[in-house]
């Protein structure tokens, strides 16, 4: 017997499964119907307890080639645990995964109950248990912080172009998952993939053509050195910002975030262009979002979220940057928007 207590002191009784010992972290959840490999190699989930809302998890195995990073997260909820999993690329079960990476977790509670808790009251706390805790103090004092630096890489690498050369881009990884730098190479670019605190000196002096700013974790006011480079970096070089990357760009310009109740994740999240006609379905995962009237005179919102009006993408024509909210290389999720990746190649050959 195994326990999910929240910091409202709800408790939730299941089965152990993954690595032994106690965990507490931010309770979020993800809608993703397939992706689970892809969500637990996230580092932008680090700090967090994942829970899947999909009802069976674990049916196609582990499949490291799907893998997106060094997994991050606190610990793990689900329904139910496929522990027979039916794949022809399947390596191993899911609670291998779990054992081999440290990561508690818990199947048998009712997730559907738990994610309404979740919309109703926010994101809270909560903690993966054997015994129900008599103070839920510390559970309750628990903050997701510092994990940018703990998840960025902690030196450069380089990464070459897939056929002709055209571009070099350098990623800034705040939390990079893989598939950016893939969606890069597979456009002809040699990518140098640099840690977060590389200052924007070092950057444009290795002669780039352009700079990604990636996804990553946590609260984006919390990284105001990162901040401070991007202010050097912006109008120098062509910038796409991704998810953390597009919260760090709006917080540089002097705009500002703000926490939503619980975010977005998941690979169905609809997204509504202002300048066109078409809704794109799109990857996320998020928890904080940038205030739209912060932007007022400094840059263009171009995308919003369909379900909650949230800002999900900026055009910053001075500064030859635009971000987004979501993810378009889409790991896990729909490839609706990979144009994206085009858009920012068609920066560097010097067209805006």
């Amino acid at each position: 017997m195994s326990y999910l207590v929240l910091s409202n002191g709800v408790v939730f009784e299941g089965q152990r499964i993954g690595a032994a010992g106690d965990s507490i972290g931010e309770l979020v959840f993800t809608t993703g119907v397939v992706g689970y490999l892809e969500t637990l190699t996230d580092p932008s989930y680090a700090g967090q307890i994942v829970m899947q809302t999909f009802p069976v998890i674990g049916n196609y195995g582990v499949i490291e080639e799907d893998f997106e990073g060094q997994t991050a997260v606190k610990g793990y909820v689900v329904r139910e645990l496929c522990d027979t999993p039916s794949n022809f690329r399947s390596q191993y079960p899911l609670d291998k995964f779990l054992k081999d990476n440290n990561i508690p977790g818990i199947c048998g509670v009712d997730t559907r109950q738990l994610t309404r808790i979740i919309r109703d009251e926010g994101v809270m706390n909560a903690i993966i248990c054997d015994e129900i805790p008599c103070d839920l103090t510390p559970v309750r004092q628990y903050r997701v912080r510092g994990v940018v630096a703990d998840v960025s890489c902690k030196h450069s690498q380089q990464f070459w172009a897939d056929g002709k050369r055209r571009y070099s881009v350098t990623v800034i990884d705040y939390g990079e998952k893989r598939d950016i730098t893939v969606a890069l190479q597979q456009r002809g670019c040699d990518v140098i993939v640099v840690p977060q605190n590389t200052t924007a000196e070092e950057i444009l002096k290795s002669g780039t053509d352009g700079i990604i700013l990636s996804n990553g974790p946590g609260d984006p006011k919390e990284n105001t050195f990162c901040i401070e480079q991007i202010k050097k970096l912006l109008g120098k070089k062509p910038v796409f910002g991704i998810c953390l990357g597009h919260q760090l760009v709006a917080l540089a310009m002097g705009a500002d975030t703000e926490k939503l109740p619980y975010g977005h994740r998941g690979g169905n999240q609809p997204v509504k262009d202002l300048l066109g006609t078409r809704t794109y379905i799109t990857c996320q995962n998020h928890g904080y979002a940038v205030v739209a009237q912060s932007l007022e005179n400094k840059g263009i919102v171009n995308y919003i979220n369909a379900n909650d009006g949230s800002v999900e993408g900026v055009q910053y024509p001075s500064r030859r940057c635009f971000t987004v909210q979501f993810h378009p290389e889409a790991c896990a999720g729909p490839n609706d928007t990979g144009f994206l990746f085009d858009r920012f190649i068609t920066m560097l050959g010097g067209d805006n």
